[in-house]
C-alpha cells in the first residue's frame, strides 16, 4: 500500500508541475489558451486559400449528393481538421454520418463498422450488412435526408476488396441522386492506389491534394493561431519564422511542435520574442 501511495504521489506532482508550466507558459506571452496543440481543433483551423477551395469542394460534393470525392495530402496537412470542419457546416439533421477513423478492416469488416457508426445493427455476414445499409440509406433518403460516410486514414485499408465493398455502396441510388457519399481521405500513396483501380477512380467526381504551406503561407498561419489564443503582441521575428519554415517545409503539425517547444523555452528563459536562435534550440 504504501508504495502505491507513493506512485500515486509522484504522479500528482508530476501532473501539477505540468499544470505550473501550462500557466507559466500562457501568462508570460499573455495568452488565453495554448495556441499550438497538435489536436484537431475546428476553433483554430486556418482557412488559406488552398483550404477554403478544398473545403467549398468537399461543401458542394455532400450539398449536391453526389458518389465520392477523395482529400488527400501529405501527413499532418490538416485533413482530419478540415473533415471537422466541413461536419460543423452541416446541418446534422439533415444527414447520417458514419465516421470510421481508422479503417484497417477486411470487406466484411468495414461493412460492419460503418453500421455501427450509423447506429445500425452490425450483425450478420457481408451479404446481410449490405442489404441492411442499402434499407437505412433508402429510408434515410425517404425521410428527407442524406448518408454521408468518411473514411479517414483511407490509405491504411489493407485490401482492394474493402475498397470495392465501398464503391459497391454507390451503386445504391435514386434515378437523379446518389442515396450515399463516401469521401475518401488519405495521404498522397491513396491517391495513387485509387488510380490503378479505374472502376472506383472514375466513381470520383470531387477530389483535391492539400500541399504544404509556403514561407508567406507558414507566417500566415502562426500569427492567425496565435490570435487565436489571444495573443496582442508578435511574439515570433522574422527570422524565426523563416527558421521555422525551413526545418518543417511548411507542414501543419510540424509547425505547431516547433511553436509550441519554442514558446515553453522562450517563456522559461523569460524571452520578449522568440528569435531564430530559440528555434534552432529546439528544432
Amino acid at each position: 500500500m504504501a508504495s502505491v501511495n507513493s506512485k500515486l504521489g509522484v504522479l500528482h506532482a508530476t501532473q501539477a508541475r505540468l499544470l505550473t508550466w501550462s500557466a507559466m507558459y500562457t501568462a508570460h506571452w499573455h495568452l488565453d489558451q495554448k495556441p499550438f496543440e497538435n489536436t484537431p481543433d475546428p476553433e483554430f483551423f486556418y482557412l488559406s486559400r488552398e483550404h477554403a477551395e478544398a473545403l467549398d469542394r468537399l461543401q458542394y460534393l455532400v450539398d449536391g449528393r453526389m458518389g465520392a470525392g477523395m482529400l488527400t495530402g501529405e501527413y499532418g496537412s490538416g485533413k482530419t481538421t478540415m473533415v471537422r470542419v466541413l461536419r460543423q457546416r452541416l446541418d446534422l439533421d439533415k444527414y447520417r454520418l458514419a465516421y470510421l477513423d481508422y479503417p484497417r478492416f477486411s470487406s466484411d469488416g468495414l461493412l460492419k463498422e460503418t453500421l455501427y457508426q450509423l447506429g445500425e445493427d452490425s450483425s450478420g455476414d457481408n451479404l446481410d450488412c449490405r442489404h441492411r445499409l442499402g434499407d437505412m440509406f433508402y429510408q434515410t433518403s425517404a425521410a428527407g435526408a442524406h448518408t454521408l460516410v468518411v473514411v479517414d486514414e483511407a490509405q491504411v485499408i489493407p485490401e482492394n476488396g474493402a475498397l470495392e465493398e465501398l464503391r459497391l455502396l454507390l451503386n445504391f441510388q435514386l434515378e437523379d441522386a446518389f442515396l450515399v457519399t463516401v469521401l475518401f481521405v488519405g495521404q498522397p500513396e491513396f491517391r495513387e492506389r485509387v488510380r490503378k483501380i479505374p472502376q472506383l477512380d472514375q466513381r470520383i467526381t470531387v477530389r483535391y491534394h492539400l500541399h504544404n504551406f509556403d514561407l508567406e503561407g507558414t507566417r500566415l498561419y502562426i500569427t492567425h493561431r496565435l490570435k487565436r489564443a489571444g495573443a496582442r503582441d508578435s511574439i515570433f521575428t522574422d527570422p524565426a519564422v523563416e527558421a521555422i519554415y525551413r526545418s518543417t517545409l511548411g507542414t501543419p503539425r510540424r509547425i505547431n511542435n516547433i511553436c509550441d517547444l519554442c514558446l515553453f523555452t522562450g517563456a522559461r528563459q523569460q524571452a520578449q520574442q522568440i528569435t531564430d536562435e530559440i528555434v534552432r534550440i529546439v528544432a
